[in-house]
């Protein structure tokens, strides 16, 4: 297992998650399967917003006497009320609910207390402006969670909670569907299939503004809806019209700028296996890039989507890693200094290539590589 940082929080997690929301479903005996093939896979981070209480008790028990080795990102926000999910900001009902995720998940601390599922802007403001964000911060003064992070799928509330400072890290749903789709309020629609009718063509610019912001800011992104809802492994019901697999959809969120991990859901140890199979996968089996390329629908023409398809470079570049220094720091007025000195620390700057446009006959999409070489030696100089 491969480890990645969080941001600016000085957590290492494992670049594959577990995301517990399928536990709910299932025994505490399974619960304990699950958990004990994460924790052999070296899996080490763990998302809990799930309010119902058995599941939240079966958690708790499979990781008694294993806690810190965990690092847990547990929800403000997420109640049950009369034997159901409520998500809510009355603070009546938030505080009890958090406090019974600690007791129940056997635990003094969380460290990534999130607050939960904001998806419209005007409720991000309510929440950061009173009484809600007052709590969480006061819980983070008494150590009771060591980082303030926040769940939503909305790229325009991310990219206010990026820029607020008090937000360290985001639970946000990635993959190349979801990508390609505006932002919006109501989650459904990325759900839609009309939403993938007209109109689109790689990533959308407020999720490249969000993943821009997040990579200069030291936000980190841990991801949900990796797969879409499982929609993605089966070509009737992706919006692409083509099948991925666990691991294509694992790469494609990995290779996102700021994200530390992906978490996905698991019903069995199989499952589990599947996912961690991402950490031995061959560059053949983690190629995303070639099914969507080949799409009868929203192939992301000449837009780079940092694949690696275009290695082995005769000058040894890393193409991949220099397009994304070159788009993340496009999107601002001058370079940042991070990504000056991220691009400076690569073996080989773009300025060592040699024009050979052997890379472009390989490149899924179309991207004008040697140009872009070109371009990107000349904005950091070197």
């Amino acid at each position: 297992m491969r480890y990645r940082a969080l941001g600016n929080t000085g957590l290492m997690v494992s670049e594959i998650g577990l995301g517990a929301e399928w536990l709910e479903r299932h025994s505490a005996e399974e619960v304990k399967a699950v958990i004990d093939c994460c924790e052999a896979q070296g899996i080490n981070i763990l998302d809990c917003w799930m309010p119902e209480p058995k599941g939240r008790s079966n958690i708790g028990a499979a990781i008694a006497g294993k806690r810190e080795r965990w690092i847990i990102q547990g929800h403000f926000g997420s109640t049950w009320q009369d034997g159901q999910y409520v998500r809510t900001r009355d603070m009546d009902k938030v505080v009890p609910a958090f406090e019974d995720l600690l007791e129940r998940l056997g635990t003094g601390y969380i460290d990534l207390g999130m607050i939960h599922f904001v998806d419209e802007e005007a409720e991000f403001h309510r929440i950061m402006e009173g009484e809600f964000l007052a709590y969480v911060k006061e819980q983070k003064a008494k150590g009771v969670i060591r980082h303030i992070g926040m769940s939503t799928h909305n790229p325009r509330v991310g990219i206010l909670a990026a820029l607020s400072g008090e937000i360290e890290m985001l639970l946000f749903s990635v993959n190349p569907a979801f990508d390609l789709l505006p932002a919006t309020e109501d989650m459904e629609q990325y759900f839609s299939e009309e939403s993938y009718e007209v109109g689109l063509g790689g990533i959308h610019p407020d999720r490249a503004e969000l993943y821009r912001l997040c990579e200069q800011r030291g936000v980190g992104i841990t991801v949900m809806k990796g797969y879409a809802g499982g929609r993605l492994f089966s070509g009737s019901t992706s919006p692409f019209g083509v099948a991925l697999t666990p691991v294509q959809c694992i790469h494609y969120a990995l290779t996102r700028p700021a994200v530390a991990s992906i978490l996905a859901g698991y019903d069995t140890p199989e499952h589990v296996l599947a996912a961690a199979a991402y950490e031995t996968a061959s560059e053949e089996e983690r190629d995303y890039a070639s099914p969507l390329a080949g799409a009868p629908r929203h192939a992301y023409a000449g837009q780079c989507t940092y694949c690696g398809h275009c290695k082995p470079c005769a000058a040894e570049l890393d193409i991949a890693m220099i397009n994304k220094f070159y788009d993340l720091a496009t999107m601002q007025p001058e370079v940042p200094a991070t990504i000056q000195s991220h691009y400076e620390l690569l073996g080989h700057t773009a300025s060592k290539c040699i024009g050979c446009h052997a890379c472009e006959a390989r490149c899924p999409f179309g991207v004008p590589i040697a140009r872009r070489m070109e371009q990107a030696a000349a904005l950091f100089g070197r």
